[in-house]
């Protein structure tokens, strides 16, 4: 009989509870008892409705109040030696702290989650990290559900993948370069202990995520493999070794001969690998097949799956999901505006366990002719709308040409030209886009969308909202002013919102990091911009000031990798539409006066494949997608893009071949590791590394930016640097945004004084030593 599960569910609620209780939590508005509450609530939901599913397992371990490797790293006692907190007896409170820093540390680094729009906070290990153990929240969430009478699969990253993910940490440059892997038999104590435990308890099965197999993994690492799950063998449960996000069937054989009760493969991202493993696997050991799209919302072709399932019927077949539903929303039952066409095209997580469910039974020899007939008339319903196709958008991207994809000059001429116009000064300053989305922001939106504001009394609010940054910047003194971004409700639906092709759920929302959760737009058809989409609000705002004004735009790459994508076309195909929806819309800001104008790409990194013999092809078309968004503007036009939470130093040349006139980065939690690389490689345009962390109530001191300032500079020509924080400010509230500007510019008038007086920035050892007292430098 074929076995059905899910490799993890996802975790904020249908109706983003978890988000506002912990918000709620962190204002202290509720208590830990009561946040507690709210996490027994939502686990007991979805558990209930994966066994109402016919599910044969219920998922444990993938719910976290912030993040799952946080979790991990508080287990296995793993947390940064620089809190000094105790894991074992690690409150909720510390727990966040971690996450979001407090008053004398600095938040965990973090990046995505491999190719997705998710974000986790990154190990912190050294040389004395110990694995003694920590908390005890994974077990007793076993017990928990287990006490509601299910059959668990407790998810747990798996040892090798924490080790690869997380970051060598040490005071001492002599310490810095250690190699991970030796902390391995340590790790590998910590598991024993838990797969011990989880043995007492009773559990059958536990699911390990090493999804690093399918990168282009280490041989060292590779190595590894064999001896690390060969010392876990015989300890505890029955272990699922679970991949995905990109074919394993290099590694078939090792995973074959690896001593794990099973293995779990994702069927969408690399369906071909079926065969290979098929082809000699063993009837003793479980095949977990990934064959519902745990990442996109389309109805899957249930009869299509079948077929290519029928011969590889077996007891010793799994099938679930291609990895985690974390990155699809709830429940599409809630969704009651969406049209009955577009609806029935699409499923979310509870619907993607009915699908599962539908493939068990038929398998099982259980007749589901009625549902099979409903799901393929959806599929075809899908295939032959009109709504999918424009003929007009064919025949321009048809039509695309080199040069269409080209700046008029090189940049050298381009910068000269843009320094003349603006006349700006060293180490320029400026912001990202959005300043604080407060209360009443948020209501007048929901108002005006009700229908129950006017929309003159909306544009009025919002443009009261737009003189409050632009005065709040002129009195910090900002030299590049941004309109704050007051009548944006997210930086993809915003425009998605404004395109063809396009359409919105009410309740399609998903966990991006810690509550920060977004709602992706469904991409379904071809893209096209019929009106300005922001033009008239950036000319009022440039009109209430003499300084530049930013037009702020978000940029191909990322309207596509943070939307739902369509699946029946070439994604690269898809983004050269989107690419020249923004080009119209950058030429018409330029027309209407705005010099500055910045198309941000945070996601630029997050669609590389994830081997790299596929880097090239996606790196070709993504810059080019950039540069055809960018290149319909004159040379004196400063076109900026902004990049945040990702490695950048392996793909710097792409970078470069965005040929954006200025980049800002996403470097503080890293210290300017990320900015390491542009200087090695010698980025030939201008670069502004964050210097605050906005992600992170804390207000860094202004010797704090200073140094890194100071650090930056020895890594770029301090005459090709900026000045500005990681990311936009719209989380954030208005008294810690202005107190951190206020540190931030401070920090570069200390810098510009020096600057000027030395022809060069402070020293970043000297600075560390004695930073700046008084306004004066002492670090001569």
């Amino acid at each position: 009989m074929t076995t059905a599960h899910i490799t993890g569910f996802p975790r904020i609620g249908a109706q983003r509870e978890l988000k506002f209780a912990v918000e709620q939590f962190w204002k202290g508005e509720i208590d830990e008892s009561a946040l507690a509450q709210t996490g027994n609530s939502l686990r007991r939901q979805h558990w209930e409705w994966q066994k109402e599913a016919g599910l044969d397992f219920v998922a444990v371990g993938d719910f976290a109040w912030y993040d799952q490797m946080l979790n991990a790293s508080a287990l296995l006692g793993a947390l940064p030696a620089r809190f000094g907190f105790d894991a074992k007896n690690l409150s909720l409170k510390q727990y966040f702290e971690l996450a979001r820093g407090n008053t004398a540390q600095p938040a965990q680094e973090m990046t995505k989650w491999f190719d997705t729009n998710y974000h986790y906070l990154v190990p912190e290990l050294d040389e004395n990290s110990d694995f003694a153990g920590g908390v005890d929240w994974f077990f007793y969430e076993i017990e928990e559900a287990r006490s509601l009478g299910h059959t668990v699969k407790p998810v747990l990253p798996g040892p090798l993948t924490f080790l690869y993910l997380a970051k060598a940490k040490s005071d001492s440059k002599e310490q810095a370069a250690f190699d991970k892997l030796s902390l391995l038999p340590k790790v590998l104590q910590a598991y024993n202990r838990i797969l011990e435990r989880l043995a007492k308890l009773g559990v059958e099965w536990l699911q390990l995520d090493e999804p690093i197999l399918g990168l282009d993994l280490e041989r060292e690492w590779l190595a590894a493999f064999e001896p690390a799950y060969r010392s876990l063998a015989n300890t505890g449960p029955k272990i699922l070794l679970a991949t995905y996000f990109e074919s394993v069937s290099t590694h078939a054989a090792l995973l074959r001969d690896l001593p794990v009760a099973g293995v779990h493969l994702d069927l969408v991202r690399a369906p071909q690998q079926l065969d290979v493993f098929a082809a000699n696997w063993p009837n003793s050991k479980v095949l977990s097949l990934g064959v519902v799209d745990g990442r996109n919302i389309w109805v899957s072709d249930l009869s299509a799956i079948l077929a290519r399932l029928q011969a590889h019927r077996g007891s010793n077949i799994w099938l679930s999901t291609s990895c985690s539903l974390l990155h699809v929303p709830v429940d599409l039952a809630q969704e009651i505006k969406l049209d009955d066409e577009l609806k029935g095209w699409l499923a979310f997580a509870k619907q993607k366990l009915q699908e599962i469910s539908v493939l068990k039974r038929a398998l099982n020899g259980a007749d589901v002719s009625d549902e099979l007939a409903k799901n393929a008339a959806k599929v075809a319903s899908r295939k032959a709308s009109p709504r999918i196709h424009n003929p007009a958008v064919s025949a321009r991207i048809a039509s695309l040409s080199d040069a269409d994809a080209r700046r008029h000059a090189i940049f050298a001429t381009r910068q000269a030209e843009q320094r003349a116009r603006f006349n700006l000064p060293p180490l320029p300053t400026t912001t990202i886009g959005s300043f604080p989305q407060t209360k009443e922001i948020r209501a007048a939106r929901a108002a005006f969308k009700k229908g129950t504001l006017a929309q003159a009394e909306y544009i009025s609010q919002m443009q009261a909202e737009i003189r409050l940054a632009v005065g709040k910047q002129e009195a910090l003194g900002i030299d590049v002013l941004v309109h704050g971004e007051a009548e944006r409700n997210d930086m993809v639906e915003y425009f998605g919102e404004q395109l063809s092709g396009f359409a919105f759920t009410q309740f399609g929302w998903v966990q991006s990091y810690g509550s920060r959760c977004v709602k992706p737009p469904v991409l379904f058809g071809d893209v096209s911009r019929p009106t300005p989409m922001t033009v008239e609000w950036t000319q009022y705002a440039q009109s209430l000031t003499q300084k530049p004004m930013k037009g702020m735009l978000t940029g191909p790459v990322t309207i596509l990798q943070w939307s739902f994508v369509r699946d029946d076309q070439p994604r690269s195909v898809t983004t050269q539409q989107i690419a020249l929806a923004i080009r119209d819309e950058v030429v018409d800001l330029e027309t209407a006066g705005i010099g500055i104008i910045q198309i941000d790409e945070p996601a630029f990194r997050e669609g590389l494949p994830l081997k790299k013999s596929d880097w090239a092809a996606y790196l070709d078309w993504a810059a080019a997608a950039f540069r055809i968004s960018a290149s319909g503007v004159a040379n004196q036009t400063q076109i900026h893009t902004h990049m945040c939470y990702s490695e950048f130093n392996d793909i710097l040349p792409a970078i470069a071949a965005m040929d954006a006139d200025v980049i800002t980065i996403e470097t503080s939690r890293s210290d300017m590791e990320l900015l390491t690389g542009f200087g090695t490689f010698k980025y030939p345009n201008e670069v502004g590394p964050g210097v605050y962390d906005i992600h992170s109530p804390r207000i860094p001191p202004v010797e704090d930016m200073l140094r890194l300032i100071a650090k930056a500079a020895e890594v770029v020509p301090v005459e090709q640097l900026w000045v500005n924080p990681d990311c936009g400010l719209k989380t954030r509230n208005w008294p810690e945004t202005e107190a951190a500007l206020a540190n931030m510019l401070e920090a570069t008038r200390q810098a510009r004084q020096h600057l000027s007086q030395y022809g060069r920035l402070p020293e970043f050892a000297a600075l560390t030593a004695k930073p700046y007292v008084n306004g004066s430098c002492a670090c001569k």
